[in-house]
């Protein structure tokens, strides 16, 4: 899908993963076209795999140190990689709640925003960005779906879908 007569670019593709390494080089490939600003809305039923791809999406951005899922932290700021890497877990919070912490801050700041159960805040999430859910396929086989509202995201999706997107 495009940009509408009144509406935002959007694009969107499907991720096939067969096993974790699959998931590994979406999150690379991800990473490697990250920019200041980049937000990614990543969603999934518990287990589904969203640590996972963050903590290689941390690696392919070069942070070094452990990434844990921020559940009772809430956000973990990592800042020894390429750029800036801001991990939420907003599963814990109501929208107030988020709404109190000043995530503008983050999400139009000079790094990259991972946010885990971004579907709990979307009044709060910017209007461009990209959004991924992956889902069980058995085993460790995801399908991972990806929205992307806005360039570049729009862009990633559609790459995505010519090139295939698969990462068997």
């Amino acid at each position: 899908m495009d940009r509408g007569p009144d509406g935002p670019d959007v694009g969107s593709a499907v991720w096939r993963a067969e096993d974790e390494r699959g998931t590994a080089r979406l999150a690379e490939w991800l990473a490697e076209r990250a920019e200041p600003g980049t937000v990614i809305a990543l969603d999934g039923d518990l287990g589904a795999g969203k640590t996972f791809f963050a903590q290689c999406f941390a690696r392919a951005l070069g942070v070094r140190e452990v990434v844990n899922s921020p559940t009772f932290t809430i956000i973990r700021e990592y800042e020894d990689g390429r750029l800036p890497l801001y991990h939420m877990d907003v599963y814990r919070l109501s929208q107030e709640e988020a709404d109190e912490l000043g995530l503008d801050e983050y999400f139009y700041g000079r790094g990259v925003v991972l946010v885990e159960w971004a579907r709990l805040i979307p009044d709060l999430l910017p209007p461009e960005r990209l959004a991924i859910e992956i889902g069980h396929d058995g085993g460790s086989a995801r399908t991972i779906r990806l929205t992307g509202t806005g360039r570049p995201y729009a862009d990633w999706c559609r790459m995505l879908a010519r090139e295939g997107a698969g990462g068997a």
